[in-house]
């Protein structure tokens, strides 16, 4: 912080050691372990002019990062000038989860926080060379449920970085909660956030500094208000999840929604501005096509972008969870080509929030509920996320999806065998590449998270004979509180342990599977083609086998092991 006579204090957990990187200026380090001060006159550093860093990483932050990039920053004003940082209470925060909870992922991203519930990615963007990735979360100690926007950032897509509170809901507010939303840059280079204010409408809120640490709501909130019934508008559109878009002059909005005045079926709804602030309904901007699409369902969180001379809109509807329509942008006006489930009955993959990077990559990601029931659950569910994901298209114009490369760099312990036995080959934090021949009629089952009497098992399956791709969950774990309910939300629904996706390999076409498991969370790559995520509850400490099982001539010619890297430090321990 800055200002004379201004005192910073540093409160550090237990077993954490803190190099200093940047000094104060005129000032100079006063403490014993466990809690430092700095006292002087100004804290500069060399980008920002007015913040002190601190790191447990040696020779980190680099130069052009130095500056509050801490954890979870609370925020106490002494001698109107200073602030308790608490350093790195957000790792350590995870790194308790971890070590607590069996069933918590060790390399996705989940909520430091703990219970989010809902845990949407949102206003994902790429901002002076890191990934920007915001969160809805639960604050307790704020009124209307606490919902707010938590922020991490990376450079790598694996080790998060835990910035202060993007956006909350205080009391007095005009919103009484944040929820979903985008990130876009504004006319004048500025970083913009959109955002649905619960109980108000679309509001937007901005960010000046480097790091994007701190966000101002606009004064004019909401630029689109939820329309009473009397209002302009009323009847005719929804307000809800905005994604916020600058086309030449102009600034484009989709809201959320379902076709009124029915509420049947989805769409999202086209506004357009000069200045973000007084905006024009134009019209709905796509019509639903009843071959694709229930008429219970909507479209909400939507992501609308160009991707490979097409334009894609990644969105959800609550029922059934994330998917994709690709087709054309036209006279403001989106003609949907081709629909793409990227869920299925059975499965809990959820609302999708994507960036464009610095390489050009379309990297998204999706929140993934919670398959248990029961008060305790419902409390206490720990948000968690897809693995980043890189969206592209084919030569045909069909979608891609595959692993970053970036996840390569935490295989750890290289295990490789030829054909189906498998024996060497066990855990529960691993990735799996299968490589095999399957000929007409053929299938190939690969069992994951298997224990030692086969009590406890997950079936992965490639059928040929039906050209599917399913994971049966049915004998998962030996727990009652399993819930694989579909349809996920807005419907009564029924448990469905096993979750079917369409697959089909061309005659010739060898199978290239990507298996990715990581505690209570499995996702499969088949030929870059289809994906699918399941939640798993195993109970027993020996469920970590993996079996294969070739059916009517399936040939495997091998499978390469790795134990993936926990990308969290552990309990004690700096990041």
């Amino acid at each position: 912080t800055s200002g004379a006579g201004g005192v910073v204090r540093i409160v550090v957990p237990d077993g954490v050691t803190v190099p200093w990187l940047v000094q104060p200026v005129g000032g100079f380090l006063v403490g014993t372990p466990g809690t430092y001060a700095l006292v002087g006159s100004e804290y500069q550093d060399e980008q920002r002019g007015n913040i002190c860093a601190v790191s447990p990483r040696p020779n980190w932050p680099p130069p052009h990062r130095r500056g509050i990039m801490m954890p979870r920053v609370d925020h106490s004003c002494y001698q109107g000038t200073s602030e308790v940082v608490h350093v790195n209470a957000a790792h350590q925060r995870i790194a308790q989860i971890i070590e607590t909870d069996p069933h918590a992922p060790h390399y996705h991203f989940i909520a430091p926080e703990g219970k989010a519930l809902p845990f949407d990615p949102n206003g994902a963007i790429w901002w002076n060379d890191r990934y920007h990735l915001f969160y809805i979360f639960q604050d307790a100690n704020l009124p209307n449920g606490g919902h707010c926007w938590g922020h991490a950032s990376s450079a790598d897509l694996l080790h998060w970085d835990f910035h202060p509170v993007a956006l909350s809901s205080p009391e007095g507010d005009s919103d009484r909660g944040i929820f979903s939303g985008n990130a876009f840059v504004s006319k004048d280079g500025i970083p913009t956030i959109s955002y649905f204010g619960v109980e108000s409408g679309i509001c937007l809120a901005q960010s000046t500094d480097d790091n994007l640490d701190m966000w101002t709501k606009l004064p004019q909130n909401p630029v689109i208000p939820v329309p009473k019934e009397g209002d302009p508008g009323f009847g005719e559109y929804n307000v809800f999840d905005p994604h916020v878009w600058l086309e030449g002059d102009t600034y484009y909005a989709i809201l959320g929604g379902m076709v009124k005045p029915d509420d049947v079926r989805d769409t999202v709804y086209l506004f357009q501005s000069r200045d973000m602030l007084v905006w024009e309904y134009v019209h709905p901007f796509y019509e639903p096509n009843p071959a694709w699409t229930g008429e219970e369902e909507d479209c909400a969180c939507p992501d609308f972008f160009e991707i490979g001379g097409r334009h894609a809109l990644l969105c959800i509807s609550h029922p059934r969870g994330m998917r994709l329509y690709l087709g054309r942008h036209e006279d403001k006006r989106f003609i949907p080509e081709s629909h793409h489930r990227m869920n299925f009955p059975g499965g809990s993959c959820f609302a999708p929030e994507s960036l464009l990077d610095g390489s050009g990559r379309r990297v998204f990601w999706g929140w993934v509920i919670d398959q248990r029931k029961g008060e305790w659950v419902v409390a206490n569910e720990l948000g968690v996320m897809t693995m980043p994901r890189v969206l592209s298209l084919d030569e045909s114009g069909e979608p891609l999806i595959d692993p970053p490369v970036e996840l390569e760099q935490l295989r750890r312990n290289h295990r490789r065998v030829s054909g189906a036995a498998t024996g060497a080959i066990r855990g529960d934090v691993v990735e799996l590449a299968v490589d095999a021949d399957l000929p007409g009629g053929s299938a190939l089952e690969v069992g994951v998270r298997v224990s030692a009497d086969g009590s406890e098992r997950t079936i992965i399956k490639v059928d040929r004979a039906n050209d599917t791709l399913s994971i049966d969950t049915t004998n998962s774990s030996l727990a009652d509180n399993i819930s694989r309910i579909f349809p996920i939300i807005r419907a009564d629904g029924t448990d469905t342990p096993v979750q079917i996706a369409p697959f089909e390999l061309v005659d010739g076409e060898r199978l290239r599977l990507r298996v990715f498991i990581d505690k209570s969370i499995i996702e499969v790559y088949a030929n870059r083609r289809q994906c699918v995520t399941g939640r798993i509850y195993p109970t027993r400490e020996d469920s970590a086998g993996v079996t294969l099982d070739c059916v009517n001539g399936a040939v495997v010619r091998s499978v390469n092991a790795w134990d993936m890297e926990r990308t969290q430090p552990v309990s004690g321990q700096g990041s």
